[in-house]
């Protein structure tokens, strides 16, 4: 028909990456995933730590460094779950699941290197530590950034 252009096989895509006109984005629920494992971890490592390992833990005089580790996990699990829950009502682009990726790194090395730490681990561990907090924090600011943005 002249006038209208035909239809593109190339679907557009939003700002969080899905297509326009295709399925749902698998963000949403595969952070849901991923924050339901952080949690489900946390909450097995925080028993573990007051249970098997307390006796290791107190003597080592580790335990505080565990509950430390297991409190920003457990923070950022749920955290995790906000942004999924967010995500899948109104998307929100680069910003959210750059947000929630350093969330999850952070929890793999701040945490981790806590537990491990906390279990005798190499001294090497100790710088990284700080850089899991640093991806805490960033986390965080692109939440700022983002509420900044909304609100303009």
């Amino acid at each position: 028909m002249p006038g209208k252009n035909p239809p593109s096989p190339v679907k557009e895509t939003t700002d969080t990456g899905a297509k326009t006109g295709a399925e749902p984005s698998t963000f949403p629920h595969n952070l849901l995933l991923i924050s339901g494992l952080i949690g489900f971890s946390g909450v097995a490592l925080g028993a573990f730590g007051a249970h098997a390992l307390k006796a290791t833990l107190t003597e080592t005089g580790y335990m505080e460094t565990w509950k430390t580790a297991v409190f920003y996990q457990m923070l950022h699990a749920v955290g995790l779950l906000f942004l999924a829950i967010w995500a899948h009502i109104s998307p929100g682009g680069r910003l959210l699941r750059a947000a929630a990726w350093l969330w999850v790194a952070g929890v793999l090395l701040f945490s981790g290197s806590l537990y491990a730490i906390s279990l005798g681990g190499p001294r090497w561990l100790g710088p990284v530590t700080p850089l899991g907090g640093l991806c805490f924090l960033a986390g965080w600011l692109l939440l700022a950034i983002m509420g900044l943005k909304k609100s303009r």
